[in-house]
């Protein structure tokens, strides 16, 4: 753990609060959202030496000359690394970099590199989002046991957050749009960097969302998202098909799930589409709920908020995201290639969950650096049952103005002992995300995933 947040924890800013502690806030707490604090809950106001900046809305309009549909450009492509930290260097800024960062320029000395950018605090939401996340302020609690939320929909549901398992499903139900579809790849690449690319069209439609959706229909339904995936390539996976309904309430009902295989042309019941289990064509190296950095039941974890803190984290990554790469440009052994990367200094929230007792899980701890303006999961770092650091999980993000909404363009979780690292989200050579796509609960039946996996 690094002096800074050892100073923050015995400072007492540290927070371990049970999960069933009442979520909700007063009114007149609530009230310094919009004004002290911004809409989605974090602080507007930049840091003291003003290395962050303060939120002044965002970005709230697209560069001139885009168009729905193209890669987003950078709005501020003119920008120029203030300084690069690298193994050389990396301990002269090690209170505002976690283990796992500091353990890749450890493995990988000569390559990994960060080059760091002034910091834009881009996130920005429509504003029935922000609407939306006010108003769940005081109403908004987590179920029995942290499994799932109640009074909550559409915006952030604790935007000022009491405990881990608040951070985490603010997390988990953030806002990246309603109805989505995109094509992208995964790569495992080997310790010499070469790889097979793995092609996914997903297809998610996040009911909780909707404009115009109350806690008392999602409490109805007792339904968070739909989601849809299928392989497109290569050969020999093409036509293999996932299908999840993730639920509001998992005391309730827990997450179900299908899969389609091209061999049996059979949809089966999937339950053990969760946890620990193997990520679709990942080589091993992720695990299910490893997928958006973090997804599914918190059940397995203790969850314990250790504060707030400054840090470098993947932000803006536009150039990461253009479309005049080539996957042979990003993709490079032990890590995608560190000139096309951008960093920046924000606040992030620190979250550890450790593994309960009477659970199972391959990963015994994981620590999330969660970005304050958006939600997003930024860096993970994630140890084994020998208190060992395994895994270091990086979300590259940006802000998809034409939304708007920050979402990672692309995940990257480096396994240090296998000495390789998965990739997912890659879209260069591929069309842009639609989220103007129509999609109802009918797209998302087993029969539909049967029509799907034949494609």
């Amino acid at each position: 753990m690094n002096k800074t947040l050892q100073s923050v924890l015995a400072a007492g800013i540290a927070l371990a609060v049970s999960h069933s502690a009442l979520a909700k806030v007063s009114a007149g707490d609530a009230a310094k959202i919009g004004r002290e604090l911004t809409p989605m809950g974090s602080e507007k106001a930049g840091n003291a030496d003003g290395t962050i900046p303060a939120w002044n809305g965002g970005v709230t309009k697209p560069p001139a000359g885009y168009k729905s549909g193209d890669h987003h450009p950078a709005p501020f492509a003119a920008d120029k690394a203030k300084f690069t930290i690298t193994a050389a260097n990396a301990k002269n800024y090690q209170d505002k970099l976690s283990p796992g960062i500091m353990a890749m320029f450890q493995a990988y000395p000569e390559t990994f590199k960060m080059p760091v950018y002034p910091s834009i605090r881009t996130a920005s939401y429509p504003q029935y989002v922000y609407d939306a996340t006010k108003a769940n302020a005081t109403r908004a609690e987590l179920v029995e046991g942290g499994n799932g939320l109640k009074n909550a929909a559409i915006g952030t549901p604790f935007p000022m957050p009491q405990n881990g398992l608040e951070v985490i499903w603010n997390h988990i139900v953030r806002y990246r749009g309603v109805t989505v579809m995109r094509d992208t790849g995964q790569v495992t690449p080997t310790r010499d960097g070469a790889y097979t690319m793995v092609k996914f069209r997903d297809e998610l439609d996040q009911l909780y969302t909707r404009e115009g959706m109350t806690p008392q229909k999602l409490e109805e339904e007792n339904m968070l998202f739909y989601f849809k995936q299928w392989v497109l390539s290569p050969a020999r996976l093409a036509g293999t098909a996932l299908l999840v309904h993730e639920t509001l309430d998992q005391i309730k009902k827990p997450r179900q799930a299908w899969t389609y295989n091209t061999g049996q042309r059979r949809v089966r019941r999937a339950p053990n589409v969760a946890y620990d289990a193997p990520g679709t064509a990942s080589d091993g190296l992720r695990t299910t709920d490893d997928f958006d950095m973090f997804n599914g039941a918190p059940n397995r974890y203790n969850w314990k908020l250790l504060g707030k803190k400054e840090m470098y984290i993947p932000y803006n990554n536009y150039e990461l995201h253009s479309d005049k790469l080539k996957y042979d440009d990003i993709v490079k052994p032990g890590h995608v290639n560190s000139e096309f990367t951008r960093w920046e200094l924000h606040r992030v929230w620190v979250v550890e969950a450790t593994l309960k007792e009477d659970t199972r899980h391959i990963y015994k701890k994981r620590v999330f650096y969660i970005d304050e303006d958006s939600w997003q999961i930024a860096v993970t770092d994630i140890y084994d049952n020998s208190d060992e650091l395994w895994r270091v999980g990086f979300a590259f993000a940006i802000n998809y103005y034409d939304v708007p909404a920050i979402w990672s363009t692309l995940d990257v979780i480096h396994d240090l002992k296998a000495g390789r690292y998965i990739a997912i989200g890659l879209d260069n050579e591929d069309e842009m995300y639609d989220f103007k796509v129509e999609r109802g609960a009918e797209d998302f039946t087993p029969a539909a995933l049967r029509r799907a996996g034949r494609r």
